[in-house]
């Protein structure tokens, strides 16, 4: 399984396929769905599906797919390309969805969690495996949410299709591992080979685990929070960890067109440093600090501030 393209700057989500093995086209196959990256701020979220014969099973156990996370990475390299060179009828698909699809997804107006977005790309797999004609008549799913009323809705929406949603699904049946193993060894791929769309210089790539609780994470995230901008595209910046941050470290943004307040409050407002302090001149019409380089958000859109024009 070539995964080259997973070298990602991008802030959408994108979706890769195996060819689809003919004997799946013409046998009744399983599918097992799991994902990787759940938790981290840092990086995507992967979701994987795995699909065989269901007469297939067993030759599935014999490659001995086991739940990712009790693989070592060089195990689950192996076992990715043992399930690349089972292609004849093992055939798989990933949906990454980028740290800016996560982020603007929980943060936009109507409610939509990570368990509904989640949900939904577990669908949006399932769906195109039977658009290509794959053959399905069981699926097999790691849950999200109470197990009953996720395999409920599934069941809804794909009927003929017997779903089993169980917790540890990936350890329960070798159809997920193999989506696991699969998610797993991309997101892997993408974290350490991502593209900054952002110029950073020489960016420190030891971002430890990539989950909150890691002191090298938080280091990290430290590090490259820009006081006016926020994050590069690689940070979910709807997750607290970076949201405390930001709240802590960056520009408080006050809109000019906020009720008027007084007290403690006001004085408060009156001492932080406001974002418009970035960009506003001194009384004499002169920048606070005329040696600062525009920030490249603006260099880049060949935008000026109205006193320089």
């Amino acid at each position: 399984m070539d995964l080259v393209p997973f070298q990602a700057d991008n802030s959408s989500s994108c979706r890769l396929a195996s060819d689809i093995p003919e004997v799946c086209r013409t046998e009744d196959c399983c599918l097992g769905i799991d994902e990787a990256g759940r938790g981290p701020v840092l990086g995507p979220m992967v979701y994987g599906i795995c699909f065989c014969p269901i007469s297939k099973k067993e030759a599935l156990k014999d490659l001995k797919v086991a739940d990712s996370k009790t693989l070592t990475e060089t195990e689950r390299e192996n076992l990715f390309q043992k399930l690349d060179e089972s292609k004849s009828y093992i055939g798989w698909a990933l949906q990454i969805l980028s740290p800016n699809t996560i982020s603007t997804s929980m943060l936009q107006r109507t409610k939509y969690n990570l368990n509904a977005l989640s949900h939904d790309t577990a669908i949006g797999l399932v769906q195109y495996a039977l658009d290509s004609g794959v053959q399905l008549k069981e699926v097999f799913v790691d849950t999200v949410g109470p197990a009953e009323k996720y395999e409920e809705k599934l069941s809804r929406l794909f009927p003929g299709i017997e779903v089993t949603v169980r917790p540890k699904a990936d350890s329960l049946f070798p159809v997920v591992s193999a989506a696991s193993i699969c998610a797993k060894v991309a997101r892997d791929r993408v974290v350490r080979d991502w593209k900054f769309a952002e110029d950073l210089g020489e960016v420190d790539t030891d971002y430890g685990s990539g989950y909150p609780n890691d002191p090298k994470t938080k280091a990290w995230l430290l590090k490259h929070l820009d006081p006016v901008f926020g994050y590069p595209q690689f940070v979910r910046f709807s997750w607290s960890t970076a949201q405390t941050l930001m709240d802590n470290k960056a520009a408080n943004v006050n809109w000019d067109d906020d009720d008027e307040e007084t007290g403690e409050k006001a004085a408060q407002r009156r001492n932080n440093r406001s974002m418009l302090s970035y960009f506003s001149t001194s009384a004499g019409g002169k920048r606070h600090n005329p040696t600062h380089q525009m920030h490249r958000f603006f260099t880049e859109r060949r935008l000026k501030s109205l006193d320089t024009l």
